[in-house]
Parts: C-alpha cells; structure tokens; sequence
C-alpha cells in the first residue's frame, strides 16, 4: 500500500476536533531537567519555553522537589516503570492542577536516555475511548509508541514500544530518516507532516490515522501525533512522534458503527418476546458466538410491574428465555429454548450480575470441576461440549427496574473478550432496554386490557334449548383491544333467551367501562323478568343517570354522550320473539330456505338523550330454524357508503342457510373493506330452536279450593309419563304453593304449565298484575310461607308480567343434571 500525498486515503484523515486530545508534552533528562517544552505544555501549565527550559521539572511538579539532581529521579522512574498516575502541576499562575500524568524511558545511540512527561487535566475524557480514538494521557491505556526525531528527521530518542509498530529495531531505527528505513510514499508522506511542523513552530497537534507498513508486511490502524518540540529561546530543536495502535478501538468503532445501523430495527415490535430475539440476533456474529436474553416472568407476559432485586439477598424472580442466537444451526450452546423457564442457581455469576445491576466479564471462563458451572447441571454440559471459552453478562435495566439478563459467549472465536468488548456489549443492550421497556409497558396495558375485556364480555355463550348461538368481536382500537360494543345471550325462565346487542358511542377503555356498566344493568333489568320495551325504558334512566353521576365529577371523563341497544326475548316454546330497539339498526332475519328480511321495528331514540319517548315492541313468529342477526353498525357502515348499502352486503352473505353459524360470522365479517376499521365491529348469530310439544304440559284450573289438589294430580301424572318421578313430591308441594296464591290474590282463569326442557319449570299464571314478593314470616303469623318453601323446593324462582297478567314460575334440576336439593322440614 503506498500514499502519494498528505490527504491520501491510506494516510487517513484528519481526526474531528472533539478526537484531538490535548495532551502536555516535555522532554526532561536524566536529571529531571526539561530539555525541550511544547505548545500544548504552555497551554497546561502557562509556562513557555523560555520559562521553564533548562529548569527542574518540580518547577511544575511538586513531587520531584525532594528528588536529588542524578539518581532518585531515575531510579524512581525505573522503580515505578514510568511514574504513571495522577498528581498535582503547578500553574505559572499559581493554581495547582490535577493531571494524569506517564513519565517513559527514551534510548539514544550512545547510550544517553531522556524521559518524555505527558500530562493531562483530570477534568478531561481518559482511558480509550470506543470511537477508536485514545483520550486521556497520551501514553495511558494503549502501547504507545514514542520517537524524537531532530531538524534533519533523524531519530535520535525512541522507547521499547515504537519497534512492535513497525518492526524496526532501536539500532537501526537511531540515527535514520525514515526514508532510509522505510523507503515508499508512506514515509515521504509522514515526513512532509513533520517537516511542516518543524516549519511553522504549529501550536497544533497533527494527529492522523494512518497505515504504517510492518516487518511482516502487514498493516494496522495507529493514532499518530507530530509535536514540535521548542528550545529556550522558542526555536524548534526537533519533531516528537507519537503512535498509538489503536487496531481494537477501530474494531469496536467499527463493530459499534454497524450495531448503530442494525439497532434501528429494535423497537420495530411491541412483542416483549420477540424484542428479546432482535437483541440477540443483533449480536451474532458480530460481536459474539452466541447469545441469549432471559427476561423477567413479569415482563415476559406484561403481568405487573417488574421486580426490583436486593442487593443483601432474598429469592431471585423466574426466568424466561426470550431470545436466542448462535453461529451454529439449532444453537446447540442453550439447554433452553425461547419460550421455557431458566434456571438461576444463588451461586453463579447471573446472580450477582442481577444482584448488584453491573456488568461481569470473564475473559477466560474456568470450566474446571467444582467451578460455578457445576451449579447449573443443564448448561454445564452445553459450555463444555461447545468450547464456551469467554463470556460476558451484562444486566438489562429500564426505569431503574431490572428486565433481564443478556449472556454474551464466544466458543469458535479464539479471541477472549475484552473491556472494549463490554462496553459494546452494555451499549447494545442499553439500546435494546428501551425497546423492551417500551414493548413491557404496551403488553402490560395489553393485558390489562384484554383483561378488562374478558371481564366485560361473556366468556361463554348458551342459547340452552331456545337457540345456536355464536358471535364476533372486532375493536376498532387494535391496541387495546376495547371498545363500546357488547352482546350477550341471557337465559330466562320458561327456557326462553334474551338476545342483546349494544354500542356505546366511541371506542377505547373508557366506551369499554361504559359499555360495561350497561351490561351489568341488562343483565339486572333481565331478572327482573321485564319486556323488551319495558327494560329498554329502565335502562335509558339508567344511562342518564350514569351522565349525570360522571358530569359531578371534579374531573369528568369523556362524557358518553348515547348508547344504542336492541333487546329481544325469543320463546322457543311458542316460536315468538319479542324485540325493541333504542337507536339500533334491526335485526336480519334470515329464514330455513334463505331469504332474508329486516323487520319493521320502529327505532327508538339513543339511550341516554332525555327525550322521554316510550320504546315499542314488535313480535314475531319465527320458523324453527331460522338465523337471527343482531350487529353493531361497524359491521354494515362505512365511510364510503351509506347504511343500506352494508345491510344488503351482511344479507347476501348470511344467506346460506346450510353453513354453520361459525362459517356465516366469518364469511360475515370476510365482506368488511380491507382496511382497519372506523368502528367496533360486533355480530352475534342466533339460530332458533322450537321446543317439541310432548315437552310441554298445560292446564286450565278452576278458581276455588279444588285448584291446589288438581293441580297436584295432573303434575304427578305428567312427571311419571316423563319419567320424572323423582321430582314428584318436590312438584307437588311447589304446585300447591303456586296455585293457592294464584287462587287466594289473583284474578281471573288460572293456567299451570310444565315445561321439561334443561330444567324443570313449573309456571301458574293468572290475570292479576300483583307480583308476589318473598317476605320473613313472624312466629305469630299464620300465612307468609309459602314462597319461603319454594325457595327452598327449588333451585330459583321469579314471577314476570304478561300482556293480561302474571305469570310466576319455580326451576328445578332435572335428576340426571344434579341433585335435588333437599326438601325443607
């Protein structure tokens, strides 16, 4: 390789300001005494050369003020291989200064030596930076080369170090050019820079990164500096060269350069797992052999906070392996794979990286018997049999909490780790901390929200022996995966189902904690047994309320400005169903031969805007059979068409009477734009089911005393053609109870109706609108009773009003479901 010129590519260019170091040069003799001073000297200590040349060096430094003028100087120099360390300098102002300073033997031709002194202020960057660039004092960290070469380029002075740069040795290096020595357009090259230097007296330090050819050929990256050196009276007595092979900091420049690149990747994901992978494929091969991350149970699935770990001791948190990267396929080096827990015995170096939050490094991994390792039985084998030479672990912290732990390994590289090696090593996962932090903190508001979720929604749906069900959700906040919509499928008495879809206006959590509260009052309002348009009336006071309640607040949330909801109770008894709608779009109804139909059910205003106006309920007989499709207007409206439009795309799609009700929501909400969506998407599929005749019983009572007895006889009757025996006492005693209330407080014909469906369900109803409540009998009193013993007979009860009545119905577990409660004394 040869250069032609100073701003020659091999030569290098030269370093940023914020490269170039100040670092103090002086030449001092055998006496201590300075010889020759530098720009850079001056500008430390603010002596010139005229001041301090021909001087004693504890002019500036104290320390050698005791020292003889011959040998202790020496000797100590000697003794303490080059006096490294820090120490006080004395300004020409009379400030004391710390410094780094590095006092280095340098060898003439005829045997005379000189020390070179360099000095740096404390307050200044030291020790080798990663950049590739040496800071600190100039002789401190790295083997630096140093040459004094006089007006002529001559070496005359040179130390030890300088002949390992390039192969030339102190003989035939001394009293030479290094033209004669190393002929070629690099050495003109370094000698026009000295040349320059000697030329202008610069005050400049020349620092270049440059090629400087070897004894083997070979050639390596050096940091090299040209300093005038200045006599007494400020006159250029000759050039200090100084070289530093800086081959391992451009190798961590290097390597850190492209980790720089290749880091931008992380944070490309929110999965807490897979952020972990991207760490580790990151590092392979370019910094390591092999490398795993285990992150903290917690962080791992986005459940809690992470932990903080003792420095004193207590137990150490559960493990996760969340990444994985080796140069060998299957990455034979880890006993576990992604995904599995790891185990961190007490006595290891894991633990006391964890522990105490600070980097280890082992250049050399001692994998004898009866080592750490032995503590790990599973990755014990796995170090050994692949060579595991050298390894670092380097704690991963976000937020002042701990997230993990990252081992780095080297098995086929022969080179052992190095403190450059750490600090990329730490660099790299400080990047990739906040990446896993930010994926840790998106999947614990995930799973709070899916949480919140599952909690809002039914987990399970059953239609019973009324209907088929199943449904749809999709949120229009992906991230969280909330919304406002909600369905439910509510099991009556009488084996009847109420159908239920609703949406609240807006989206996100807190549609969701509305959409919530509204569900819990449905479900409420369901009990108690109300119609369609009746509880669509309660639950719009209800949401009025809920508005007023939140707009008290000293810090209101986003007001919750509606709600739209369609109710329906299907009756597979009678094939009826009876709906109502609060601002909701109807339902489809698609019959067994698919056709499809939207009822005329009058709308209804919003819930929750304080018209007043009373909702209308509709029935409907279906055939057995037939799909029921209850939706929010996600599902059929979109920014580029209007309503209508989406209810014949939802009709075409759900007109296949064949499929499944699992097909039809999927081919459903297949037809939805390929683009996220504006809205909550929600659909709830029902197909009805009619219950068979020979499953029901009914009878008309007179109204007096012979009611209760009859009603007893014909329930015995129908309970053994049933074959329901066991229930025949229990029966009994309920139908009694039922049918003398009917008898003593109601009005009109009195009808008892046995329905054997999942349950056994006994109904009385009558004319009267009066429901019974249950109340505590006193001691003295002779009636109040009744309902008490069918409380106990039953396994629930309730009373519902009717279009010309009441009907009051009791539920018992058929013999083959569970056992029957035991009848009360």
């Amino acid at each position: 390789m040869t250069t032609t010129s100073l701003d020659a590519v091999t030569l290098g260019k030269q370093l940023n300001a914020s490269d170039i170091f100040d670092t103090a040069i002086a030449l001092l003799d055998e006496r201590g005494t300075v010889v020759a001073w530098t720009h850079t000297a001056e500008r430390l200590l603010g002596h010139s050369a005229r001041d301090i040349v021909g001087r004693s060096a504890a002019l500036v430094l104290p320390s050698l003020e005791e020292a003889t003028p011959t040998s202790a100087f020496v000797e100590r120099c000697r003794a303490e291989n080059g006096w490294p360390g820090a120490t006080a300098v004395r300004r020409r102002d009379g400030r004391v200064l710390d410094v780094n300073v590095r006092i280095t033997a340098l060898h003439g031709q005829d045997g005379s030596a000189r020390w070179l002194a360099s000095m740096t202020d404390v307050g200044m960057p030291s020790g080798d930076a990663v950049d590739g660039s040496v800071r600190g004092p100039l002789l401190a960290g790295t083997p630096i080369g140093v040459g004094i070469r006089d007006r002529q380029l001559r070496s005359i002075y040179v130390n030890d170090v300088a002949e390992s740069h390039d192969g030339l040795s102190r003989d035939r290096r001394l009293g030479r050019r290094f033209t004669d020595v190393l002929p070629g357009a690099n050495a003109e090259t370094i000698e026009a820079v000295m040349r320059q230097v000697l030329r202008n007296g610069t005050t400049k330090i020349h620092e270049y990164r440059t090629w400087l050819p070897t004894s083997q050929g070979a050639e390596k990256p050096f940091v090299v500096s040209f300093q005038c050196l200045q006599g007494a009276d400020g006159a250029s007595l000759g050039v200090c060269v100084i070289s530093a092979d800086v081959t391992t900091s451009w190798q961590a420049r290097e390597r850190l350069a492209v980790l720089g690149r290749a880091s931008a990747r992380l944070g490309s994901t929110l999965d807490v797992m897979q952020a972990g992978q991207e760490l580790a494929d990151l590092a392979v091969p370019l910094l390591a052999d092999y490398v795993a991350v285990d992150l903290e149970q917690s962080v791992s699935f986005g459940e809690g906070p992470p932990v903080g770990i003792s420095a004193t001791g207590g137990p150490l948190p559960a493990f996760r392996r969340a990444g994985l990267a080796s140069i060998h396929q299957g990455v034979p080096e880890s006993p576990w794979m992604r995904g599995e827990p790891v185990d961190v015995p007490a006595a290891s170096p894991f633990t006391a990286v964890l522990r105490a939050g600070k980097s280890r490094l082992e250049p050399v991994l001692d994998t004898a018997s009866g080592t750490w390792v032995d503590n790990i039985p599973e990755l014990a084998h796995h170090i050994r049999e692949n060579g595991m030479h050298s390894i670092m672990i380097v704690p991963i912290r976000a937020r002042r909490a701990l997230l993990g732990v990252a081992l780095f390994a080297r098995t086929t590289d022969p080179e052992p780790f190095h403190k450059v090696d750490l600090l990329l090593a730490e660099e790299l996962v400080r990047r990739a901390a906040h990446s896993l932090d930010n994926a840790r903190q998106y999947a614990s508001k995930h799973a709070a929200a899916l949480t919140l979720q599952r909690n809002l929604l039914p987990r399970r749906l059953t239609g019973g022996t009324a209907v088929e069900v199943a449904s749809r959700y999709l949120p229009a906040d992906v991230d969280h995966g909330v919304g406002g919509d909600w369905f439910d499928v509510i099991p009556l008495s009488g084996a009847r189902v109420a159908l239920v879809v609703g949406d609240v206006v807006g989206h996100g959590l807190h549609a969701a904690a509305t959409m919530g509260r509204l569900r819990t009052a449905v479900h409420t309002l369901a009990d108690m047994e109300l119609p369609p348009d009746e509880l669509l009336a309660q639950l719009d006071d209800t949401v009025q309320r809920l508005g007023e309640e939140d707009c008290d607040l000293p810090d209101p949330p986003i007001a919750v400005t509606g709600a739209t909801c369609l109710y329906a109770v299907y009756d597979p008894a009678t094939r009826r169903c009876t709906m109502a709608s609060a601002g909701h779009p109807p339902p489809a109804i698609i019959d067994p031969q698919g056709r499809v139909s939207y009822p005329d059910l009058p709308t209804g205003t919003p819930l929750g805007v304080g018209l007043g106006e009373p909702f209308d309920s509709v029935e409907l007989e279906l055939a057995e059979g037939s799909v029921l499709a209850l939706y929010t207007d996600g599902l059929i409206e979109t920014r580029d068409h209007d309503i209508e439009v989406g209810m014949h795309r939802l009709g075409t799609a759900l007109a296949q009477p064949d499929r499944t009700l699992d097909d039809l929501c999927d081919i459903a909400t297949r037809t939805l734009p390929d683009r996220t969506p504006c809205d909550d998407v929600t659909l709830l599929l029902v197909r009805t089911r009619s219950l068979n005749p020979g499953r029901v019983a009914t009878w008309a009572l007179p109204r007096d005393r012979s009611a209760a007895g009859h009603a007893r006889a014909l329930a015995a009757h129908q309970l053994t053609e049933w074959g329901l025996e066991d229930l025949e006492d229990a029966t009994k005693l309920i139908v009694s109870e039922l049918v003398t209330n009917a008898v003593r407080h109601g009005t009109g014909p009195i009808a008892l109706r046995l329905l054997r469906h999942r349950v056994l369900t006994c109904e009385v109803s009558d004319t009267a609108a009066f429901i019974p409540r249950q109340r505590r009998a006193r001691t003295t009193d002779e009636n109040g009773r009744g309902l008490s013993l069918v409380t106990n007979l039953s396994r629930r009860w309730g009373a519902r009003s009717t279009s010309d009545g009441k009907v009051v119905w009791a539920e018992q577990d058929l013999p083959h479901t569970s056992a029957r409660r035991p009848v009360a004394a």
